[in-house]
């Protein structure tokens, strides 16, 4: 029988964790291969170049594009101070001078003979570069950046706003099923990762960022509310750039859905732990997916590692992803290798799951799963 595999969420105990930490434009790499990096520490800097403040200094001094040059008291590639005096320039039979002030602090890079015009440019803007991963330097890309790996318990979302960030592991649910209430968020939560069950509310989100949580992780969240928390209507586009305060990370998707018990005994068991968060998440060409990684041990350890993915196989754990069980985790029972008609007369390929939340078996189009990666 041929082997059928569905992309699906990595929740995985232990594992190999990769990073490739990269900058934005060439700069320098501060690290070196062996070295063990604690999660906020930098491994690459650079400096981006700043804005650029176009000034028409012909019309401004009153001569011709080509006399500008002649005017200036600084050169191209010199220093200036906001409101300097850069140029000056005689009319009138030399009775009066009109002067030019620079319009920012910055550098002068250009004055261009045909139009008469300067460019500046503000201040370069630094850039670093953290390991955001808690492990060991594993390789160099000259000039652009690192390789970070960890041994460590690695655990994906469905859907999350908001970077990268890192904080030890705070459980406030007593189980996955427990709604997320603003009663259960901590007054002085700063610097945590908070893991709640099942639902989050709006008013639950603004307590945890007013008392300064890093991220929260919870099962599911309302479209509604993550437009007010935003302030617009998100997209389709990649997220992880949102200014929000607070890192999030729904485990299972919208709506009020319980969080995994894998997922959520698996971060229990870790609880006090430090761990990375990363909200970044993109749904169509290279599909992204909000992480929580809990980095035990580097690489000098012998530790099982990735595996390439397998076909979907008898127990494999899945989750349903279309009505009327979406939501709910299971494990393949039966994989009939011949097609199966459905209510609309298509025929497809099914599969059999039991149902962990009722031990019901369902027969449902293998299209209508998402294999969760061990």
């Amino acid at each position: 029988m041929a082997t059928s595999f569905t992309p699906g969420l990595r929740v995985a105990e232990t594992t190999l964790i990769t990073k490739d930490r990269i900058l934005p434009l060439k700069g320098n790499v501060v690290v070196k291969v062996g070295e063990h990096m604690a999660a906020d520490e930098v491994v690459a800097a650079t400096n981006l170049p700043g804005n650029v403040t176009p000034l028409n200094a012909a019309n401004l001094l009153g001569v011709l594009p080509g006399d500008v040059r002649a005017t200036l008291t600084i050169k191209e590639g010199d220093k200036v101070e906001r409101d300097q005096i850069i140029a000056e320039a005689k009319s009138f039979f030399g009775l009066f001078k009109n002067k030019l002030k620079s319009p920012i602090t910055g550098s002068l890079e250009s004055v261009s003979d045909v139009t008469g015009q300067l460019i500046f440019r503000d201040p370069p803007i630094p850039v670093e570069i953290e390991s955001y991963l808690e492990g060991r330097v594993t390789k160099i890309f000259a000039n652009e950046g690192v390789e970070v790996q960890a041994v460590g318990t690695f655990i994906q979302g469905i859907f999350g706003i908001g970077g990268e960030t890192h904080g030890k592991i705070k459980i406030i649910a007593d189980s996955p099923n427990d709604e997320t209430t603003e009663s259960r968020i901590p007054s002085d939560c700063k610097g945590m990762v908070l893991v709640g069950g099942a639902f989050a509310g709006h008013d639950a989100v603004k307590k945890a960022i007013a008392g300064g949580a890093a991220a929260l992780v919870i099962g599911g969240f309302d479209s509604l509310d993550l437009k007010k928390l935003l302030g617009y209507e998100q997209g389709v586009a990649i997220t992880g750039g949102e200014q929000i305060g607070i890192t999030l990370v729904l485990t299972e998707g919208f709506g009020h859905i319980a969080m995994a018990r894998r997922t959520f005994d698996l971060l229990k068991r870790n609880e006090g732990h430090m761990a990375s968060v990363s909200g970044a998440t993109q749904i169509r060409a290279g599909v992204m997916r909000p992480e929580i990684i809990i980095a035990k041990k580097d690489v000098t350890h012998n530790e099982p590692h990735d595996h390439e993915p397998a076909g979907l196989e008898l127990g494999d754990v899945v989750r349903i992803i279309r009505e009327p069980w979406f939501g709910k985790i299971g494990k393949v029972t039966e994989l009939p290798p011949e097609l199966a008609a459905l209510d609309t007369e298509a025929k497809v390929r099914v599969l059999k799951v039991t149902l962990d939340s009722s031990n019901e078996t369902v027969t449902l189009p293998r299209a209508n799963i998402e294999k969760i990666e061990a």
